[in-house]
């Protein structure tokens, strides 16, 4: 993997000004915010770092596929109204909605790229944890996770190819370190599903092993990072990286429920389809700009994801505060009132209000 990714480091550093000489580490472009970015990392800190990113987006995938059951999948693949409306709500909503705040924001190259990376990430498995906390439709949300995860092998490309050209940098985006981190996104999915399928009693095992190791290698990579960036994490905490980072999802949530209100889906799957819009494959989106981005081109802006996912759950919180709110302060429903016809009892419907 790491020979395929290297052959697009040299093309990703031409594109942005940059020589792949270790001692030219200068970019041209102007108003972008990693410029001059002198990397703080040793090769062997950096491998660490890939390497750890690697691991838990593995975990994470290999989590995902114990949760899915193959039945469910089949069963929303037969009525796929709204699973196709929830695609189009996650590869449709949050890539323009990437888009347009690296516009609005005028973002520089390199977090513009970032940005729309992260926008064009499938749906991450956070949004099944907050799609159950809204009572949504739980087998809409696996399903859906599981859909956006596999067309993002195909969908991802053709869209960062696609709206990078609003910045001029088709070129510079390292596709096939894209594909190879996509190809390891779903490789252990499947394993997962395949666990969940023949031996589904070892899946809440591998579930409780995956997350201690998960919170482990988080941690070591927090640590690491910090150590080593130091004082250029204002990068990431600049102004303009912290509004794309806390309105993308924002919007992302209103935009999907409106989106699923307008094709007139009940409840649940509104909520649910809100969601899944919002939520991104964090861990994802942090290995490709870890390991498909040399360090003196993505500097510090590889933290954007965390950036990210820390709106990303803030907002959701609050929307599921909202809604547990509404549904106990909203008046009970009333009780159908029955009546008897010869032998048989109907209910008596409430009059319209």
């Amino acid at each position: 993997m790491t020979d395929i990714l290297n052959q697009t480091w040299g093309q990703s550093l031409a594109s942005y000004g940059l020589s792949s000489s270790p001692h030219n580490t200068s970019l041209t472009p102007p108003r972008n915010g990693t410029g001059g970015f002198q990397s703080p990392f040793s090769p062997a800190m950096d491998k660490a770092i890939g390497g750890i990113t690697v691991i838990i987006l593995f975990i994470t995938m290999v989590s995902v596929g114990c949760t899915m059951e193959v039945a469910k999948i089949k069963a929303h693949l037969l009525r796929p109204k709204g699973v196709a409306i929830a695609v189009c709500a996650q590869f449709g909503i949050m890539p323009l909605t990437a888009f347009s705040l690296a516009k609005a924001l005028q973002l520089g190259p390199i977090e513009a790229v970032t940005v729309l990376i992260c926008g064009c990430c499938p749906g991450g498995n956070l949004s099944n944890v907050f799609a159950l906390a809204l009572q949504g439709d739980m087998n809409l949300s696996i399903v859906m996770t599981t859909c956006s995860t596999v067309l993002a092998l195909g969908m991802m490309p053709a869209l960062l190819y696609l709206y990078c050209k609003g910045f001029e940098l088709e070129n510079a985006v390292p596709y096939a370190g894209i594909l190879v981190a996509l190809i390891m996104t779903l490789v252990p999915c499947c394993v997962g599903i395949a666990i969940n399928h023949w031996r589904p009693h070892w899946s809440r095992v591998v579930m409780k092993v995956g997350l201690s190791i998960l919170l482990i290698a988080s941690v070591a990579i927090g640590v690491m990072s910090g150590i080593t960036i130091g004082t250029s994490v204002w990068v990431v905490l600049s102004p303009r990286i912290m509004m794309a980072a806390s309105l993308m999802p924002l919007m992302g949530y209103l935009l999907g429920f409106v989106m699923s209100s307008l094709c007139k889906l009940d409840g649940p799957c509104r909520r649910t389809i809100a969601m899944e819009t919002g939520c991104q494959n964090i861990q994802l989106c942090s290995t490709i700009l870890k390991v498909a981005f040399p360090p003196e081109v993505i500097g510090p802006l590889y933290l954007f994801p965390l950036l990210y996912i820390i709106f990303q759950g803030g907002e959701a919180l609050l929307l599921v505060v909202l809604y547990r709110c509404y549904r106990l302060l909203r008046p009970p429903a009333k009780e159908a009132t029955y009546r008897t016809v010869g032998s048989k009892v109907e209910a008596l419907k409430a009059p319209a209000c």
